[in-house]
């Protein structure tokens, strides 16, 4: 028992305190999940945004924890080969995207790794336990982005639009952005010298005054149309009509202009009340053989090129033959399940926002798909009334937001008979400890990262888990 108690003590005179300020070497390993390079020093993880694997840097420590340390580059002691110059002018005080410093061919190693140590960490699964196929990368990975959401600022007495910079309510402008397609900054650039030309007066989250708060512009990839939202604290806004009508003639295709109105002082950037100003209600987007009518609020990925990418990975590891009933939880606008629904006997999907609900079988009707159906609830709802029914599940899909699915879901799915599920995540940590869960009754057989927000920390992944008894020749 003495020799216990003194070796505790011994650990604690060894372990040296790191204070705020404090200036150390550290040689980068990897890559975190949100972009950031992972080192160790003093038995403590180390994060510090804009290092690289293999870098030696200098780094200032500006937070420390008990278990972490998060730091800043003094000084690149050991420059990596993959290190570049950033293509965006704002890069370093935007963080929109995280990874422009490093040449895109190396990130796909980066999103590799990262889902590895996430399985690893929440699961408790290696290399040799799944298989983790590398991330599918993009052909061009800037001008991808089909919809910005900026707000509005004021700089030297004019109104500008731009981003917070991280961490702070210090708005950056951007007069232009990489990631964003082309149409959307021209359009950007246009607003402003409207807002301008009328003086319309910007939000301060100061003082809780002014009109004008965000600016959203979504653009469809498959037809020359574009959809600009401004979101405002009253619909009142003074000549919007004229702005409006000005805008479309500038830039014939915007097809709609729209006032979103929101009073609150919440991080979410649309109210519940939106306003057409002019043009049309939607503009339409396809994917696949799939057409799409999106108003201002409906949810759509932001990367179409990228999500027919995602969207063929969720077919393939479903293995539809005609003969499978599909169900399609979070199912949102029904992207997916409308995606699945030519390859299945029948898809129903169920989301508890109601307007998707609405949306989604505007949809379905819109492309003919009569296999489809959507409804309003739980998962947990709709499937144990459904195994009332007799209706065999075959392939359960999931598509949950960045936080997971909640217990419920999981036991729902657990319980569903299904014999497979195709998991579909945003985010590898709530991912992997979901999947930790369904092998009570489930073997993990492959993962399929996709990149979907090339330059960014993000990865999507696509997992297929089938029941114990289909355990096959395959990795799991």
């Amino acid at each position: 028992m003495d020799t216990i108690k003194q070796r505790k003590n011994n650990d604690r005179k060894d372990e040296i305190v790191v204070h705020i300020g404090q200036q150390f070497p550290l040689t980068i390993k990897k890559i975190g999940i949100n972009g950031e390079g992972i080192g160790y020093f003093k038995r403590k993880i180390v994060f510090v945004e804009g290092a690289l694997p293999g870098e030696v840097v200098t780094v200032e420590a500006t937070e420390v924890q008990e278990k972490i340390i998060i730091g800043r580059i003094c000084k690149i002691r050991k420059r990596s080969v993959i290190r570049q110059k950033p293509l965006c002018t704002h890069y370093k005080k935007c963080g929109g995207c995280q990874l422009q410093h490093a040449k895109y061919g190396a990130q796909q190693a980066f999103k590799h790794q990262i889902v590895l140590d996430a399985l690893k960490k929440y699961a408790h699964l290696s290399e040799d336990d799944v298989c983790v196929f590398l991330p599918l990368m993009m052909k061009h990975p800037f001008q991808y982005r089909n919809k910005s959401q900026l707000k509005f600022g004021e700089k030297d007495g004019q109104a500008v639009l731009g981003l917070y910079e991280k961490d702070s309510h210090q708005l950056v402008e951007l007069s232009d952005c990489p990631i964003h397609m082309d149409r959307i900054n021209k359009i950007n650039r246009t607003v402003i010298k409207i807002i301008r030309k009328y003086q319309i007066p910007v939000y301060k989250e100061r003082t809780k005054k002014g009109i004008l708060k965000n600016l959203v512009v979504r653009v469809s990839t498959t037809h020359p149309e574009v959809q600009v939202t401004f979101v405002a604290t009253t619909k009142e806004i003074p000549n919007i009509q004229k702005m409006a009508y000005e805008l479309m003639s500038q830039h014939p295709q915007v097809k709609g202009v729209f006032v979103n109105v929101n009073v609150q002082n919440t991080p979410l950037v649309f109210g519940t009340q939106t306003i057409k100003i002019a043009g049309r209600d939607t503009i339409t987007q396809k994917l696949g053989d799939l057409v799409f009518d999106l108003s201002p609020r409906s949810f759509f990925q932001l990367n179409p090129i990228q999500t027919e990418v995602l969207y063929d990975v969720v077919r393939d590891f479903a293995g539809l033959t005609g003969k499978e009933n599909v169900v399609d939880a979070y199912c949102g606008v029904g992207t997916i399940g409308l995606y699945l629904s030519a390859a299945a006997k029948e898809v129903r999907g169920m989301d508890t926002v109601e307007e998707a609900i609405v949306d989604a079988k505007k949809n379905a009707k819109k492309n003919g798909c009569r296999r489809v159906s959507y409804f309003h609830g739980t998962a947990k709802k709709w499937v144990s009334q459904w195994k009332r029914e007799g209706w065999t599940m075959d392939v359960f899909v999931v598509d949950p937001p960045r936080i997971g699915c909640d217990r419920e879901l999981l036991d729902t799915i657990l319980s569903s008979g299904a014999k497979r599920v195709v998991y579909v995540s945003c985010n590898p940590s709530t991912m992997a400890r979901d999947i930790q869960t369904l092998r009570e009754k489930y073997i993990v057989q492959k993962i399929q990262p996709v990149d979907l927000f090339p330059m960014s920390g993000h990865v999507e992944t696509v997992v297929l888990m089938s029941k114990v008894k289909e355990k096959n020749s395959e990795k799991v």
